[in-house]
This record gives C-alpha cells, structure tokens and sequence, in this order.
C-alpha cells in the first residue's frame, strides 16, 4: 500500500486543540477547537471527508477523547467543566467542574475511569458505570498545573509544571474512586501516592507526552525543541536507557531557530512515534533504535495536533497558528489532514 494524504474539508474556525480517532471505527474522527465546538468526521466520505456533526460548548475546547465506544466521547475546556457527548443524540451530559480551565481529559476502556486534569491543580477520577447511568467523582490533588496526560492500559502519566512527572496505578485510581460515595455531583478530595514521582530530564516546560502502547514507558516534548524517552521500570539498568535528543529546529540566516514540539503520538502497532512542532513538520521516530525514520514535507502552518488510527492505517495532522507564526488570524490556516500510510512507512528498525 503507498501513502497519500488529503485535507479534510469544514475544517474549525480557530485554533484546533486536540484531535482523537474513535477506538474501533478508523474513518470516525473528533476536533476540538477555541472557536467553542467539538467536531465529528467522516474522514472517508467523499475525497476530503464529511462533517457529520457539530457540538457546541460556552467556551473553548481545549480537548476531547472518546469512552467506551465510538459513539461516546468526553470533553475539557475553559468553561472549567467535563462533560459526555452522545455522538448519536448530540445531547451533553455534565460530569464536573474543576476551579479554573481543564486542560486534558482521558479514558481508560480497562478500567472505565476518566481522568480530567485541571489548571487548579486537581485531577477529577471519574468512576463510569457500565450503563452511563451513574457516575462518582474523587478530586486528587497536584504539586503543581498539568499540562499533558496520557494513559496505558495500566497506568496514567502527567506532566506539571516545574518539570514533575507523575505516574499512577489506574487499578489503584479505580479503587480508590469506588469508595468515593459522590452522588451529588460533590468531589471528595482524596490523596493518593503516585507509583512513581519523577523530574523531567529536560529544563524547559513539557509541551506533550504520550505513553507508549506496550506499556513500558512514554515521551515527552517540551516548548524547546527537544523530545525525551524514558521507561517506566525503575531498575538502574532501564533507568540507564533514558535520553532525550534535539529537534524541529531551522538554521536562518545563519542562527539557529528552535521550535516547540507540540504534539506526539505513538503508532499502536509499530510502537515508532511521530511528533509535531511550530515549524509546520511531522517527523516520524524509531525511539529504541534513538532515529528519525522520516520527516514530511512541511505543513502550512505549526503542527497543532497528531493522532493515529487505533488500527494504524491513518495518521490525523492538525495545523493551527501558533505564537511562532506572529499571525492573530488564523482564517485560512486551520486544516486537518489525514494520511493514509504505506505499509512501512512507520516500522521501526525491529520490524523491518
């Protein structure tokens, strides 16, 4: 199979925020924007996709993910609250509400915990029910803001500010919320030991992180141009193999210019990663073989968002302006793009 790519048409009005494919359907995607709508897609209706669906929030979504199914999906924004989406009915079901803005919102299919985190420097574990008809809410608190946060099967990770990184056992969250008797919409505020604390190896502020899918450890990007690798085994030996290398950068004029890294993302078969930066490139990471595989052509305007496909076929680009691009504007700027990938176009050294 060779590659191709093609822009899907109806893109957002402002800035994207965060893209997800839904977990079974490789052709349904949601966007979530600043201009204060969740957008849902065909992606293969017609030869640039179809906007199926339209939900509209009081204020900028900052992101989205879907939950159980691919007609269930969970939202995160400046209106400081959480909310479900009925992809079928369009109704809006609220959840909770944090303090100040939430930033990231995730689910967990094993365990059926949503996690939001939040700028007030809280997680809210949202405890699901099967039936969607209840759910209870436990508040854990943070050392500091959460900028990112990713999940494996087993474990979820966030990345604060003042470079902290902490790890929790789902299974323990899980636990811990089935005690929390929250049945009216009250937070318990609940403490709880990480598995793990630890420091990011970078200086400057984490911009992304993604786990990797066999669950033994994640990357993260900072606003610096560097991506770092780390393991989740916490053995002198695994530890050992941590690094983290310098990337999206452009010499001009001589200088040497330095763009955040705004997005990562890893293949769900192949275990390469692919990240996004402010100089409009996807470049395309073996991380145990420490090589970029390639890099594709660049991209109109900051790489905003990435997401692959849970079989792994396609690969969602989201392109928005950033502050790198000195434009307020963005009109004409906001593309998705979805490219449908060649056999081994992400293997990695192992798998070639």
């Amino acid at each position: 199979m060779s590659s191709s790519q093609f822009e899907l048409t109806d893109p957002p009005r402002d800035a994207i925020s965060a893209l997800k494919f839904a977990p079974n359907d490789a052709n349904k995607l949601l966007v979530s924007s600043w201009d204060r709508n969740v957008y849902l897609y065909d992606t293969h209706d017609g030869e640039s996709g179809r906007l199926t669906r339209t939900f509209e929030h009081p204020a900028p979504v900052l992101d989205v993910c879907f939950g159980q199914d691919d007609n269930e999906a969970f939202t995160a924004g400046l209106d400081w609250n959480v909310r479900r989406i009925n992809l079928e009915t369009g109704e809006l079901e609220f959840l909770s509400s944090h303090t100040a803005g939430v930033k990231s919102v995730a689910y967990s299919s094993t365990t059926k915990l949503l996690i939001s985190g939040s700028w007030d420097c809280t997680l809210h574990v949202h405890s699901l029910s099967d039936d969607r008809s209840a759910h209870t809410t436990c508040t854990v608190p943070l050392p500091s803001k959460p900028f990112s946060i990713s999940m494996t099967p087993t474990k979820v990770v966030v990345a604060m500010a003042n470079r902290a990184v902490y790890i929790y056992d789902l299974k323990s969250l899980a636990l811990l919320c089935s005690h929390a008797n929250s049945t009216d919409n009250t937070q318990n505020i609940v403490e709880i030991e990480p598995l793990q604390r630890r420091e990011s190896a970078m200086k400057f502020m984490t911009r992304a992180i993604a786990c990797m899918p066999n669950d033994s450890g994640w990357a993260a990007s900072t606003i610096e141009g560097r991506i770092a690798v780390e393991w989740f085994d916490p053995s002198e030996t695994s530890q050992a193999r941590k690094y983290a290398f310098k990337c999206h950068r452009q010499t001009v004029d001589g200088v040497d210019v330095v763009y955040p890294v705004n997005a990562l993302a890893f293949h769900p078969i192949h275990g390469t990663f692919v990240s996004g930066g402010g100089d409009g490139v996807v470049a395309v990471w073996d991380g145990v073989a420490k090589r970029r595989i390639r890099q594709y052509q660049r991209f109109p305007t900051s790489v905003a968002a990435l997401a692959f496909s849970a079989n792994g076929k396609y690969l969602a680009v989201a392109v928005s302006p950033g502050f790198e691009d000195g434009k307020e504007d963005p009109e004409g700027v906001v593309k998705v793009f979805i490219r449908e990938l060649g056999e081994s176009e992400t293997k990695g050294k192992a798998s070639k």
